[in-house]
């Protein structure tokens, strides 16, 4: 039996939508909803697609990825569910089946496994677009303080399952990034990323892990993750909540702004939960962590690669940064030149 989602080579992801599409067709017919429209979004860690009523009700319909169990499904269903009624957050919700199913698995073409499908309430909003200002940042800010406050009010019931982010975690995203790493990196830039991965495990094993500073996160809180509405931000797609540290939310946001934003970011978290300096310290590990998570997310999609090369000025600036101990989130990044002509680039510093 294959796995349903693979999408490695074009002529695969053009497959997998196409299986997807049937899928979520399937899934409607299991709901009580008079749509009208459904549209793709995204073919991400889930296949997401809105769906649009005749009443004007809009929803969200993920098809999940083959890693995710019905168990961690439903934990991120119950988290969700305390966020929304318990601590009075603006969240996405699981919507019921005709049947009371909050879960559904749904049948595919011969020979692929059967993808779990999950259909949300819509949270209204846009993700930020264009120049964000600084009470935009500010109340970022603010919101991820609140969410990592109201987590630490919920008590997970005994067969609630989510995965951690940390040390083993990241040595599985650097193992996925060095199977990748040459599609837009040089063998210069790639061994300082392992420098830059081998410094981030030393410092991850020197934390002291305590209630304050670890517990159930977001874990991919960037600013596409995000929706603004009458000004007020708010988070949505937690498919990747997990167990780790706050400060690798707070990293995730910052990783998406201009500095300035970054600082007007970590004011706003400051007025809702303290940080102590070892938490400010450890703040740019977290986010030199982020940032190679996410490129070995994306490496592996051959659409992203133009994207990722782009990207390597400043991330191989901030790279060297980090790796001479030199700070660098609040303030102005000089880019490193790359030279041209070859997606197997050079550094030069």
């Amino acid at each position: 039996m294959q796995d349903f989602f693979q999408m490695d080579t074009d002529e695969k992801r053009s497959s997998l939508l196409a299986r997807a599409r049937q899928v979520a067709l399937s899934a409607m017919e299991q709901y009580h909803l008079a749509w009208e429209h459904i549209t793709f979004i995204q073919l991400s860690d889930s296949i997401t697609y809105k769906i649009e009523t005749s009443s004007g009700e809009k929803y969200l319909l993920r098809i999940h990825a083959d890693r995710c169990t019905k168990e961690q499904i439903r934990s991120e269903l119950i988290l969700l569910q305390f966020l929304s009624q318990e601590a009075g957050m603006t969240v996405p919700t699981g919507l019921a089946s005709m049947d009371g199913a909050c879960i559904l698995e749904v049948a595919t073409e011969e020979g692929y496994r059967s993808p779990y499908v999950t259909i949300m309430r819509w949270v209204e909003g846009e993700s930020p677009s264009g120049e964000m200002t600084d009470s935009d940042a500010y109340n970022m800010g603010v919101m991820a303080g609140k969410l990592h406050d109201a987590v630490v009010q919920f008590n997970p019931p005994g067969h609630f399952v989510r995965p951690t982010l940390g040390v083993e975690s990241f040595r599985e995203e650097v193992a996925r990034l060095e199977t990748y790493h040459d599609r837009f990196l040089s063998d210069a830039a790639w061994g300082m990323y392992r420098s830059a991965a081998d410094q981030i495990l030393a410092s991850l094993a020197d934390i002291n892990k305590n209630n304050d500073n670890y517990g159930l996160i977001h874990g991919d809180l960037h600013t596409g993750n995000i929706v603004f509405h009458d000004g007020m931000p708010f988070p949505i797609d937690f498919g990747r909540c997990s167990y780790g540290y706050y400060l690798y939310d707070v990293a995730s946001t910052i990783l998406g702004l201009y500095p300035k934003h970054r600082a007007m970011f970590m004011q706003g978290y400051l007025q809702v939960r303290s940080l102590t300096e070892e938490d400010l310290q450890h703040l740019e590990t977290f986010f030199v962590m982020v940032m190679i998570g996410n490129y070995a997310h994306h490496a592996a999609n051959p659409t992203e690669i133009s994207n990722l090369i782009g990207e390597q000025p400043y991330a191989q600036a901030i790279i060297r940064d980090f790796l001479r101990v030199e700070p660098f989130l609040f303030q102005e990044i000089k880019p490193v030149e790359i030279e041209s002509g070859s997606t197997n680039a050079t550094i030069i510093i």
